[in-house]
Order: structure tokens, then sequence, then C-alpha cells
């Protein structure tokens, strides 16, 4: 596949790396962009996108998308800012803005629209260009552990109608809507960042519960569409969508009637990177099945986009991809980044009063809250996923003069806690308390001989302690949601 030396690898054809690049997002570590990365950029790479650690503060991410820019200007600079659990740009802080969970939950499609146009304003203020949001996954399994929050709810119509809403306000900004996962990651139980998910149902069914939402926001004009790595046995046989013409190009183009571009979930995950027999393979395998702009993942520097470009060029050559595929991807590409340098769309200002707000209507309190004084806060250590991060959550950041203590649930010793108690009530705050190992037992436990309240902070299952004296959920576990809790507990500074 030919030797790199600097940005290019010797052997390849510069037409044909150019072409190759040009379907591909890449990444960087750190706050400011290699000179490699913007080289790339000047070499054709279609793009990059920015994780947590390309941001420490608005003025530098500034800084940072003019310098890609610097590269070629109509450069595709990407992130993941959904709002609620999954967010960049507040990532040391946690998002001042509620979730889809908490927004579909209020039920107010005209919120959901400024709420993402909050988001929007403030990511073309700061030259973001495409926002791999909304998640338009309809969760219909409380046992998810990659979307939950992230979802509108279980309802198609409902989250049709939200997504639809988001997409609207997003794009008013100019920043372009990447609506994901197709065909549809709401039924899963596993995550595709370390293995590869099955939805094993008809088609019948896929069609009525998990395509409505991609309906709508085709309708409401999304650039982008995600890609699911998840297997569908009725489409996709043993492999992942994002392989598979029957689910990129049969489904999404012509039954859905999609035309803008197919925008890959990040192609180190296992569940692509190991079906296809690494991320270079797994990049062939998705521009033949219909996918146009690649994104490698985080875990990225120049070696390895020259690899996948490299690995690209050689299935031009050796029969595994024809040119006008590829060049139809990269033409996709292209236009995406065009759409976004489109004249008449003034970026607006953020707006996080709205999204606490927000938060604060969609807080549900099942059962007596009482006057709760000055309780003991017990936090409940919970395992964020791939897709959060490691993001501060909780009422901590929210309490005024309240002693909170953190656990793991299956450490916890119940006794020790009512000690330390006392005479005050316990709060306990908690993620998916009914799948944390732990969790029911401590809560049954604290509950049977103490007043206890719990606030459940992630995604809101049928489960429902008995002996508590309320339950409260917040549909989200950002910072907008614990001050929202905080704030209904009466315990807020």
């Amino acid at each position: 596949m030919g030797t790199r030396e600097g940005t290019i690898t010797v052997g390849l054809d510069p037409g044909l790396r150019r072409l190759a690049l040009g379907t591909l997002l890449g990444a960087y570590p750190g706050p400011v962009p290699p000179d490699w990365a913007v080289d790339l950029v000047a070499d054709g790479l279609a793009g990059h996108t920015l994780f947590g650690t390309n941001v420490h503060d608005p003025a530098q991410v500034a800084a940072t998308t003019a310098a890609l820019r610097q590269g070629r200007p109509d450069v595709v600079i990407a992130i993941d800012e959904e709002g609620g659990d999954v967010t960049r740009l507040a990532h040391a802080t946690g998002s001042p803005y509620p979730g889809n969970a908490a927004l579909g939950a209020i039920g107010d499609v005209a919120l959901t629209r400024r709420v993402y146009e909050a988001i929007g304003g403030e990511l073309a203020a700061l030259g973001v260009t495409v926002n791999l949001a909304p998640t338009v996954d309809v969760n219909t399994a409380d046992e998810n552990p990659v979307i939950g929050t992230r979802s509108f709810g279980a309802d198609p119509v409902r989250v049709a109608a939200h997504s639809a809403a988001a997409v609207a306000g997003l794009q008013s900004t100019g920043v372009a809507a990447c609506a994901k996962h197709f065909p549809g990651h709401g039924a899963t139980v596993a995550d595709s960042h370390h293995e590869l998910p099955t939805v094993d149902v008809p088609l019948d069914l896929l069609r009525r519960r998990d395509l409505p939402p991609f309906a709508a926001v085709v309708a409401a004009g999304a650039q982008a569409v995600m890609t699911a790595h998840i297997r569908v046995p009725a489409l996709t046989a043993d492999g992942p969508a994002t392989f598979s013409r029957a689910v990129l190009v049969d489904l999404l183009r012509t039954e859905v009637g999609f035309t803008g571009a197919v925008i890959t979930d990040a192609l180190e995950m296992k569940g692509a990177a190991v079906a296809a027999g690494g991320i270079g393979p797994a990049a062939v395998r998705a521009l033949a099945a219909g996918a146009d702009l690649l994104c490698i993942g985080a875990k990225v520097d120049a070696d390895l986009i020259e690899q996948v470009a490299a690995e690209i060029v050689a299935a031009l050559d050796d029969g595994r991809l024809d040119r006008a595929r590829v060049e139809e991807a990269a033409g996709r590409a292209a236009a995406l980044a065009a759409w976004t340098r489109g004249a008449g769309r003034a970026p607006t200002e953020g707006d996080t009063d709205l999204g606490y707000a927000a938060a604060r209507r969609a807080v549900r309190v099942e059962g007596v809250l009482g006057e709760l004084g000055r309780p003991l806060v017990v936090q409940l250590y919970a395992a964020s996923t791939m897709a959060e991060g490691r993001v501060p959550w909780g009422l901590g950041p929210h309490l005024a003069d309240v002693e909170e203590v953190r656990v793991v649930a299956a450490e916890a010793d119940p006794e020790s806690l009512r000690r330390l108690a006392g005479e005050r009530p316990i709060v306990l705050v908690g993620r998916h308390l009914h799948r944390l190992s732990g969790g029911p037992e401590l809560v049954g436990a604290l509950a049977a001989r103490h007043a206890v309240t719990v606030v459940e902070m992630g995604w809101p299952a049928q489960w429902r302690p008995t002996g508590v004296r309320a339950f409260v959920t917040t549909y989200g576990a950002s910072h907008a949601n614990g001050r929202a809790a905080a704030e209904a507990l009466g315990l807020a500074g």
C-alpha cells in the first residue's frame, strides 16, 4: 500500500488518495490541531470530529475551528452535542440543557425545537458545522445500555414529532443535523462500542416501530443520517447495518427517500471493526454498502487516516470498490460541507436559561416529598458509556449545606448508611437503578427501616422500589437535570 512520508503515502495515486480522503472524518488528540490534522484537510480530508479531549473553553474551540479552516474553508467540523447526558462542549461540568428523554417527557415540540436551536446557536458561533445529533432511536428496551435517556421515548409517534422539531431547530442555525442510528438502536440490550448487538425482528415491526422517526427527519430536511453498528438478521444477515446495502440503499434511500449524506458511526467501535477485520476493511465495506462519510473514531492519528485511505485506494484497484461509488460518496460529503456554508442562516445565541427551565418541567414526583430539612444525600456510582464519557452528574454541585456521600451500591452497607444519617432522611441518587448491581437491594434495605427518597437520573424504567417516601424522575443526568432535582427537593443553593 506504499509507505508514508509526512502526511503523504508514497506510492498512492495522488488523485485516488484525495478521493479516498474526501470520504473520511478524522480526529486528533488535544486542544490544538496538530500540523498533520490541518495538512490532511488541505490534502482533501473531509473533516474532523471534535471530542471532549479537544474542548477546553469556547475561545479555544473557536480558535480550533479557525485553524482547521486554514487547511480548507469547507472542512466538515463535527461534534456529538446532544444535550443531556452526551455533551462535548460541557463535558467538564455537564450540559446546561436537558436531553431527549426529558424533552419527550415534557411533550412540547416547540420547546424541543427551541432547545436544539439554542444548541445549534452555540455550535455555529464556535465554527462547528455538523452536529452528530439528534438521537432519534425509539428506546423500547429498558435494559438498553447505550441509548436510554438519549431517546425522546418509547412511542414512535412522539419520537418522530420531537425528532423533526430537533432537526428543524438545529438546522435553522446553519448547523447540519445528523439523525442517528439507522435503522434504529432503541431495542438493543448490548452496546455496539463493545460488541455487535442484534435486533431480531420482522421487517414490518421495524417499519412500524423504528422507522417513523427517520421518515420524519427526512421530511424535515435532515442533511445527514448516521448508521448503526447493529445486526438486523432480516436485512443484514450476520453483519452490521453499516455494511448493508439492503439497509443503506434499499431501505434508507429507496424506501425512506433520503438523499443526503450517510455518515457511519465510529468505525473503531467493535460492532464494526471486529466484524470487518479492522478499520480499513470496515471503511471499504461501508463505502460499498452506500455510506458516504466515514467516521473513523476518537483514537486517530495521521498514520491511521493514511492507512484507511490506502485501503480504499487498494479496494479501487482490486475491484472491491467501484470508483463511481467512491466519487458519489465524496460528492455527498462535499455537498454536506457546502450546505453548512450556505447563505441566509445567521448564528443565534445559545440560551442556557431555556435549558434549566426545560429541565424543571421534566421532573416527575411520585409519592410525597414533604420537608426534607438537611438530609443525607447518597449518590450511587454508575459507570458511563463511551458515548457519554466521564461527565460529572448528580445533585452535588447544586446542594446548599447538605452532606453528600458517594458509594458503590453492591459494596455499600445499609446499616452504616443508616448510622451516618441518624435522624436525617436519606435521599438516594442513582442512574438506571433498576439494572445497577446491588441498587434495588440497597434501596429496599434502607427503605425498610428509614425515610428514603429516591432520585432516578437515568432511563425511567417500570421498576419502582417499595417503602420509599417518594420517587423522583429527572429523565437525564445533565447539569440542568441535577439542578432541577435539587430545586424540586428544596435542597438547592
